[in-house]
């Protein structure tokens, strides 16, 4: 007998196909233009602090955003929001393809930002809205595709067009969501929340504490810490007070829902430091171009992509836990086998990889399956807003921590005995850390599971 969902959603499988083209152009327009950072320092002449901006600017406007359409997702018509957020997104790349200034080229990535934040709000959104509980693992898991395409090719397309012309070029490639417009405008839905208030105030402040958290991390400044840290205390009392606050302070009170975030947060961290720690050794250590680094990272990322639905399938069939407990333990492997063999031949570096890559992916289809099932329906908007507007924060914390161990080059302390390579030792004792974070991960959410039961964790039947 059909579902509720799908008598109401029928085209939801079309739907996630759309979404996951979307979020491949998404994603690599967030990471392509590391590649060309230091092409850009020398055409504008400027330093290479001042070129970050183009990816700090980016980096905040595009986690506070996630969580500003998850907000509005809970009042307006999401195909509404998508059509705003995608024609945005052109408007970017075009600015951003004619800029003559470097503060044009910064104003092109703003509005990228501003109109790409709202695919990733879309990809936890409508997996939660548009699938029960039963399938919503494989919705989730063709999520995953689009990260890991995105991912994987980012690098490699973005080293093409810079190597056959002008790396302005990488901008017309954020043109082609325009595409998907049309096929979003149709398989949406019309469903918008109950009429309410936008407490732009609330929303303002929230926005004003993750950009200066996300600086004080990118630029190594306290001072936009202790301006963060007030902006955050002057948002919680605005919640705890206002009529119809940005975020409905019960939000945190749902504990299930507040632990998850937290195994999450930690996830990501874990996720987020794999593909920013590879390219340091295989440069520093085997002495790869970025071509070759972009090669050998490549089939772990399409193992991800080829992989990631099954992984979705699996926790629909089996429950999330067994997914998680999978994620973790390849995870480990990945890690571990890494802090031992660091320095090693790239091709074994190439196939190591595959167990951590598929492992992240299986673990983040698990979490947001996880901390969806703990919100109820006019929560599902700003509470995976939330969920995403973490992960941000995570991958920036993660990144600048290692790049500061990476400086720091303890290379005489290390914490695997059993590492081979000395000149490693930075390397083997990141991943030694990491592999310890993994063991974390696993016992919080053995302990979440077992403080939820085992009916909010198991798939329901129909």
């Amino acid at each position: 007998m059909a579902t509720e969902t799908e008598r109401v959603y029928p085209n939801g499988e079309k739907l996630m196909r759309v979404l996951a083209f979307t979020l491949v152009f998404s994603v690599m327009n967030a990471s392509m233009f590391n590649v060309v950072m230091p092409t850009i320092s020398k055409e504008f002449n400027i330093g290479a602090a001042d070129v970050t901006w183009l990816l700090t600017g980016y980096m905040i406007v595009y986690a506070v955003g996630s969580v500003v359409y998850g907000k509005l997702a809970d009042k307006y018509r999401l195909k509404d929001l998508l059509t705003f957020g995608l024609i945005f997104f052109a408007l970017g790349s075009v600015v951003g393809l004619a800029a003559t200034e470097f503060w044009m080229m910064v104003v092109g990535r703003v509005l990228q930002a501003a109109g790409a934040a709202v695919i990733p709000a879309t990809a936890m959104i409508v997996p939660v809205r548009y699938f029960s509980p039963e399938k919503r693992g494989r919705a989730l898991g063709t999520t995953a595709i689009g990260l890991s395409l995105g991912t994987a090719i980012a690098p490699i397309v973005a080293g093409l067009i810079t190597s056959f012309g002008s790396w302005r070029f990488l901008f017309l490639l954020s043109l082609f969501p325009l595409i998907a417009l049309p096929f979003f405008r149709k398989y949406l839905d019309d469903y918008r929340g109950e009429a309410q208030k936008i407490d732009w105030i609330g929303g303002i402040l929230l926005g004003g504490t993750v950009a200066m958290l996300l600086l004080a991390i990118s630029q190594g400044q306290w001072m936009y810490a202790i301006i963060g840290a007030i902006l955050l205390i002057l948002f919680i009392v605005r919640i705890r007070t206002a009529a119809e606050p940005f975020i409905q302070p019960k939000l945190f009170s749902n504990k299930q829902y507040s632990f998850g975030l937290l195994i999450a947060f930690l996830a990501t961290g874990l996720s987020f430091g794999l593909p920013y720690v590879t390219p340091q050794f295989l440069s520093g250590l085997n002495g790869l171009s970025p071509a070759l680094i972009g090669l050998i990272m490549f089939p772990a990322a399409i193992c991800s992509a080829f992989l990631g639905r099954q992984g979705g399938k699996l926790a629909d069939r089996k429950g999330n836990p067994l997914l998680v407990y999978i994620a973790t333990t390849l995870i480990f492997i990945c890690f571990i086998t890494l802090s031992t063999l660091v320095g090693v031949s790239p091709y074994v570096v190439m196939f190591i990889l595959i167990f951590g890559n598929v492992g992240q992916t299986f673990m983040q289809i698990a979490m947001s399956n996880t901390i969806s099932r703990t919100l109820t329906k006019d929560q599902v908007g700003v509470g995976m807003g939330l969920f995403s507007l973490l992960n941000f924060i995570a991958g920036a914390m993660a990144t600048s921590i290692i790049g500061k161990m990476i400086e720091a080059n303890h290379g005489s302390v290390h914490f695997n005995p059993v590492a081979v390579y000395a000149d490693g030792y930075v390397f083997s004792n990141i991943f030694s850390v990491q592999a310890l974070l993994a063991i974390v991960i696993i016992v919080l959410y053995y302990a979440q599971s077992k403080m939820t039961g085992k009916s909010s964790s198991l798939p329901r039947k129909a």
